[in-house]
């Protein structure tokens, strides 16, 4: 048996620590092969979901839950998305520093991997050069298959240059998993402590782990996952963008604004994806907040004629 053939189950487990270690290059983007190896972290996960039978729930619990659901999906949405994907606003190195962190607890890799992929989603949206294209492939390998396949595995640091001068996020990027054990960590500890300080909370450390860390991640996953396969296949078109984004109501509360899809494809780079007031959009209403204390600044809107399907007023004046 060959040494390379010996070396690449170690590959790969060094991959869940180094995911830059000796990885697939840009010649293989186009493999579509599973690793199942590499994925098995991905799959404990929701099977680790089933440890609530064993550990019980609480409110405490389940509290702790829904505000670490709201910071992945505010880490996505806002930070990965509107931020490093699209640069819809501003703010300082601090604060996006803090973005790529809450955007790194949601566990979908680094904020370079995934903002380079979003990038390209937009270019090649519902085509064939699309990753994760429900039009194209099956909704499976648009939901989750396609970011488990060996060929999009790499950063693709050609597309995302301009956060990749950044050291510290460059490491979140590269040592992906130091956030999401970090947070796991502490959820347990804060679990032990509450169990042993406040005992008729009935909690434990292995309770809020569950609840809080494994279970919150796996919702966060599939939420923000329909994005890529449902939102490219129900709901209605309010523009004709060339690809078959959509807005879809009733998905706007769980992935907190990032249904509005046909509109951010119809705009992509507002920071507002629900471009009227009753599109509700808590992406949103959290970056007028952190505005508001002057941690973030210029948040891009879509212009009024661009929002109505109207003329550009500069053209409308040269006619």
């Amino acid at each position: 048996m060959s040494s390379s053939i010996l070396s690449r189950p170690l590959k790969t487990v060094v991959h869940w620590f180094d995911v830059y270690h000796d990885a697939p290059g840009p010649e293989e983007d186009g493999d579509q092969s599973i690793n199942f190896l590499r994925c098995l972290p991905f799959i404990l996960l929701h099977v680790a979901c089933l440890a609530a039978i064993f550990t019980g729930v609480s409110l405490f619990a389940v509290a702790v839950l829904v505000i670490m659901y709201a910071i992945r999906v505010l880490g996505i949405t806002v930070g990965y998305h509107r931020y490093f994907a699209h640069r819809a606003f501003r703010c300082g190195r601090g604060m996006q520093f803090v973005l790529a962190v809450m955007g790194a607890m949601a566990v979908q890799r680094g904020p370079l991997w995934w903002a380079a992929h979003h990038r390209h989603h937009h270019k090649y949206s519902d085509t064939e050069e699309d990753h994760h294209s429900p039009v194209t492939r099956s909704f499976l390998w648009s939901h989750m298959g396609w970011f488990l396949c060996r060929g999009n595995f790499r950063t693709r640091t050609e597309l995302i240059g301009d956060f990749a001068k950044y050291p510290e996020i460059r490491f979140l990027d590269r040592f992906d998993i130091v956030v999401p054990v970090v947070s796991f960590t502490l959820l347990w500890v804060l679990g032990v402590v509450v169990g042993t300080v406040w005992p008729q909370t009935g909690t434990s450390g292995w309770q809020v782990l569950v609840w809080g860390g494994v279970i919150s991640t796996v919702l966060s996953y599939h939420a923000t996952f329909t994005i890529n396969s449902l939102v490219h296949v129900f709901g209605k078109k309010r523009y004709t963008t060339g690809d078959e984004s959509r807005n879809n109501l009733w998905l706007s509360p769980v992935t907190f604004g990032e249904s509005w899809h046909n509109n951010h494809h119809h705009f992509p780079a507002s920071a507002h994806l629900g471009f009227y007031w009753w599109e509700l959009d808590i992406g949103w209403y959290f970056l007028k907040a952190l505005e508001k204390f002057g941690l973030v600044w210029d948040l891009k809107r879509v212009p009024y004629h661009v929002r109505e399907g109207m003329p550009s007023p500069r053209r409308a004046q040269a006619a």
